[in-house]
This record gives C-alpha cells, structure tokens and sequence, in this order.
C-alpha cells in the first residue's frame, strides 16, 4: 500500500524498529527521498487519542508494516476547460 495524502496510518514496529510505541499519522505527503527497496519517507502529523495533531514529523518507515485506519479523501480529476475563444486584437490609436 502506498499512502496518500489526508491517509490516517498505525505505525507500529513492524514499520520500523523506532516505533516501539505506536503511533497514529496523517500524511501529508510521500517525500521523494532516496531509501533502500520496500522502504520510504513519509511527512505528516503523529496524532493523539482525540486525533488532534501533536506534532509534524518525518518518518523513515517500511511499506509493508503499514496499516491505513482510515483513506484519506479521493483526488478531484482533472477537469479541462473549454477552448479558449481568441482574443479580439483592435489598432490603438498613438496620440
């Protein structure tokens, strides 16, 4: 599972060793960061009972330890706009 933005994560150990107590994480985002295969960073907010935000971290953690409690909202497609009507040039008279 690759997390997305507004994801709501349980991190436990077996993301990372680092968390032997776990934590809840809303991402924010997946850093493009280089790590080794199976593994990557995450920015977000550590969460508290209440699911208040408590501070921003970055963590370093394994995709496959990751536990999603809940999705964050689904992206908007692209929408394209109509063409766009040419623009009407008229000669400016120079006083």
């Amino acid at each position: 599972m690759l997390p997305r933005s507004g994801d709501v994560l349980h991190v436990t150990r077996a993301a990372s060793v680092q968390f032997i107590r776990p934590i809840m994480f809303r991402v924010i985002r997946v850093l493009d960061w280089p790590v080794y295969d199976g593994w990557l960073w995450l920015d977000g907010y550590e969460l508290n009972a209440a699911g208040d935000a408590v501070s921003r971290r970055s963590i370093l953690v394994q995709r496959v330890g990751l536990v999603r409690v809940h999705a964050g909202p689904e992206p908007r497609p692209h929408t394209v706009r109509g063409t766009r009507r040419p623009v009407t040039r008229t000669p400016v008279r120079a006083s």
